[in-house]
């Protein structure tokens, strides 16, 4: 288990609202009616970070689909530093105007619009608890989990979390009540991390060796105790959007590997939607810059249907 001060970000959740609905969503998406962080919630967030000498990441879902997008990006703006702002999107049809604001407000943007047949989700809500042979096997894939180790700790409307899935998992759960978003909240160590890891380590599966479902098959898998917890509450479950997970582990070699994460001319592509382009930097991140005098029109009469149109019809009945 790592510190929050060893990650390399903080995410600060401002909706799991999302135009996908992908396999194995780390935000649950589909699951329930999504959350829009208030401006209120917003600022105490954001103030709690003042200080903080790594990234402050914005993600979702999709953050551009937040309707105060807009006014969150000047709040922060006035607080931290562009250097240390992120943004995490898939830079969704229809939101083209916030091109120039999210130029304008962050330095690092991980863009991945989930659509490739290559990228992986881990099933997160197959349980540890019901994988492992016993406790002593559950709390050593736990502590050894790679998503705490390379991820990142999170806000989100019920508190500060330290990790982004038990967040996530809060939220779907509806239970559970994460720190004080305060200033400092962001040295606890794992020594503090007792409460929240035995709340909900225990119905996660990012620990466990598992396959991967691709992204684009838009179906869960679930273990049979986390399907008894959802089966009345979950809209993915009521479409038939699920598989009961059969709760056998592989070798780590066995597993798939997660996405392209590194590919730039497939972010180019992404970036090119909103008239970007994008120019690796020092963290290993994307600086968005705009191309000039580009306009959607222009795009649209430029581009084929590989580029856009696919993306277009592929969304257009979601």
């Amino acid at each position: 288990m790592r510190s929050i001060m060893d990650m390399d970000t903080v995410q600060v959740e401002i909706t799991n609202a999302c135009h996908s609905i992908c396999s194995n969503c780390t935000r649950f998406c589909g699951h329930k009616k999504p959350f829009f962080m208030s401006f209120e919630e917003f600022t105490v967030a954001v103030d709690s970070m003042v200080g903080y000498p790594k990234m402050v990441g914005i993600m979702g879902g999709e953050p551009l689909l937040h309707p105060d997008f807009e006014r969150f990006c000047w709040y922060l703006s006035t607080k931290i530093p562009k250097q240390q702002l992120g943004l995490w999107t898939s830079f969704p049809k229809g939101y083209e105007k916030y091109r120039e604001i999210i130029v304008n407000t962050f330095h690092h943007i991980f863009l991945n619009d989930h659509t490739r047949e290559d990228i992986f989700h881990h099933p997160g809500l197959v349980a540890s608890e019901e994988v492992a042979q016993d406790d002593h096997e559950m709390w050593q894939w736990i502590d050894h989990c790679w998503a705490q180790e390379s991820w990142s700790a999170s806000i989100n409307p019920r508190g500060a979390w330290f990790c982004e899935i038990a967040a996530s998992m809060s939220m779907l759960f509806e239970e559970g009540k994460g720190w004080d978003v305060d200033n400092g909240w962001w040295w606890r160590i794992p020594a503090d991390f007792k409460s929240q890891m035995e709340q909900f380590c225990p119905r996660c599966g990012f620990c466990v060796p598992l396959h991967r479902r691709k992204s684009t098959e838009n179906i869960d898998d679930i273990s049979p105790k986390n399907f008894e917890r959802l089966k009345d509450s979950s809209l993915k479950i009521k479409r038939g959007l699920y598989k009961i997970h059969d709760l056998k582990t592989i070798s780590n070699s066995e597993q798939e590997q997660m996405a392209m994460y590194k590919e730039l001319s497939y972010r180019d592509k992404i970036a090119a939607r909103y008239g970007m382009f994008l120019i690796i930097n020092e963290q290993n991140f994307w600086t968005p810059f705009l191309i000039e005098n580009w306009s959607l029109e222009k795009y649209k009469e430029q581009h084929n249907k590989s580029i856009l149109q696919e993306y277009q019809e592929k969304w257009k009945n979601t």
